[in-house]
């Protein structure tokens, strides 16, 4: 008899553990439909996908995607620090074609996230046109500065050659930053050292030491490396300009590049301390930086020269030893 008294009590306690789970499920409903809800309101500002409720209960929230398209295959978005010439070299590439393709026109301004195509439009189409610099407010405009940077600081050297490098202001505009209104006058420490000319430029080594290794075609890194001590003088190869001076170049440390003329560049890279800014005009011989071991496992100077983007061996430049 207690038996079968048992049984009507068995049945109310799994009804009833059913009623329970129903308004949990219910319950569990409700809260994912708010969280959703709440998620949608804010995605004006990120873009978030909810995810069902796993086995636990817990809702989860898709990882975080940025809605910056991620620049094409064969384009480039520049980065603050970039200038042209920094942007060609590091695709091996003349930053004569770089600017035409993208219809910049000297002095050949960028800012930072532009988009810029790095290769020739497919079947001769057209370039991109001139593109629009969006107006920074915070930063100012600097004013107009006439003549060349080193006159204006009474640090002009005569070199022993004349120079190739066109007379004039050698504005370098670099992406995300103010052009200084006027930069400090460099310090000019010249070293007499054997020359040679070639291709209408007069050449010289640009550091002591030895070469430990010799150009190859096809390396990643394209050019001479010469052993030496860290703080020992880097000296510019040639007459010329900088135009960058920084540390954006992956695999090249602390870097310099020299714009010779319209065909020629050098690239000093591997420094401990760079001695010179973008536009700063130097001679050959001029020390423009320390060596050091920046993006290398020792104390060298990685030395290129290209020659309308294409890099060259430098040993078929700087005299002979």
């Amino acid at each position: 008899m207690s038996r079968m008294r048992a049984i009507p009590g068995a049945w109310a306690g799994a009804i009833r553990l059913a009623m329970l789970c129903r308004m949990n499920g219910q319950l569990r409903f409700l809260v994912m439909a708010g969280a959703a809800a709440l998620l949608a309101a804010c995605g004006t500002t990120r873009s978030v996908v909810v995810q069902p409720a796993d086995r636990s209960g817990v809702v989860r929230a898709a990882p975080f995607r940025s809605s910056t398209p991620p620049a094409a295959s064969g384009d480039y978005r520049v980065r603050r620090g970039d200038t042209l010439y920094s942007i060609a070299f590091r695709h091996g590439k003349d930053f004569r074609d770089v600017a035409r393709w993208n219809g910049i026109a000297a002095p050949y301004t960028i800012w930072p996230g532009q988009l810029l195509r790095m290769q020739a439009p497919v079947d001769g189409g057209p370039v991109r046109p001139a593109p629009v610099h969006p107006v920074d407010r915070r930063l100012p405009r600097p004013e107009p500065r006439p003549g060349s940077i080193a006159a204006a600081h009474g640090a002009e050297v005569v070199a022993p050659h004349p120079s190739p490098v066109p007379v004039g202001s050698p504005e370098v505009p670099v992406a995300g930053e103010v052009n200084p209104s006027n930069l400090p006058a460099p310090t000019v420490s010249i070293v007499p050292g054997a020359s040679r000319s070639v291709s209408g430029i007069t050449w010289r080594w640009p550091a002591d030491g030895t070469v430990i290794t010799r150009f190859k075609s096809g390396d990643a890194i394209p050019g001479i490396e010469i052993a030496g001590r860290a703080g020992s003088p880097v000296r510019a190869a040639a007459d010329g300009v900088v135009v960058y001076s920084g540390n954006g170049l992956v695999g090249y440390g602390e870097l310099i590049i020299v714009k010779h003329n319209d065909d020629f560049l050098s690239a000093y890279g591997h420094n401990r301390k760079r001695l010179v800014k973008e536009g700063q005009r130097v001679s050959a011989g001029q020390v423009i930086a320390e060596m050091g071991s920046t993006g290398a496992s020792r104390d060298e100077l990685q030395f290129q020269i290209r020659r309308n983007g294409n890099p060259v061996d430098p040993l078929d430049f700087l005299p002979p030893r």
